[in-house]
């Protein structure tokens, strides 16, 4: 397993000034955000200019990506178009794993099955794998759910974000059914009534998940995912967690 960042922790920065911030905490790996609503890579801006997206992702300090997480706010055929513009940038820039939301509360069960499957045809034509994000108030933040949805789209994963079972409204469920669906894994601290804390003082068992993570054989990025919160020095929250991960490997 390698210790990354997302380039989300810096969510207000360019996608430049967020990568020099990481590279200066001596991380090696990113996760790189391309959130239509973010400061950094927009789904739409890549669908319109794709060499350029290329160029622009793969300027990286050297640092290597392990994953994109990906965020589309068009709809119908555009939000399709998009996404598998996203694809060709993972190919050209050599990253295997794209990260999506699920379905929001609501969304009829067999209308995300058929969305998900689509989106894993086109991100399979490219050599790329989807990993649905855990999140809450969605339907991934119940993990019976995400269970069934990766059994029924075949070849589908998941984003583990173990703070949305500590903190969310099926708290305390087992994630173990989970770990053979994993594709990429975000962190952070979460206490049960707080999604994120800061680093020491929350309830995640890193040990025990990357040890349930081991036994499943998960080889690839254990993701630093921490926003910045009032009153906390950012840089230090990141740092800690960076060699917290790093003592436990």
């Amino acid at each position: 397993m390698i210790v990354a960042a997302s380039t989300e922790c810096y969510r207000d920065l360019s996608l430049t000034d967020a990568i020099s911030k990481l590279s200066d905490l001596e991380y090696t790996t990113l996760e790189i955000t391309v959130h239509e609503s973010g400061n950094q890579v927009k789904p739409s801006e890549v669908a319109a200019d794709l060499e350029k997206a290329i160029a622009l992702c793969r300027d990286t300090h050297r640092l290597n990506i392990a994953a994109y997480s990906v965020e589309i706010d068009a709809e119908g055929e555009d939000y399709y178009r998009q996404f598998a513009a996203v694809c060709q940038l993972a190919k050209s820039t050599k990253v295997v794993t794209l990260t999506i939301p699920s379905g929001e509360h609501g969304t009829p069960f067999n209308e995300e099955v058929e969305r998900l499957r689509k989106l894993v045809a086109l991100a399979e034509l490219q050599g790329v794998r989807v990993g649905m994000r855990s999140q809450v108030g969605r339907l991934s933040e119940d993990p019976d759910t995400v269970a069934v949805l990766c059994d029924n789209v075949k070849g589908l994963g998941i984003t583990l974000d173990p703070s949305h079972y500590i903190f969310g409204p099926h708290q305390g469920k087992s994630i173990d059914k989970l770990m053979k669906y994993v594709y990429h894994v975000l962190l952070r601290d979460t206490k049960k009534d707080q999604l994120q804390v800061r680093v020491g003082q929350g309830e995640v068992d890193y040990g025990k998940l990357i040890s349930q993570l081991s036994r499943v054989n998960y080889n690839r990025a254990l993701c630093v995912h921490i926003t910045e919160m009032p009153d906390v020095d950012h840089m230090v929250e990141l740092r800690k967690m960076r060699l917290l991960l790093d003592s436990l490997l």
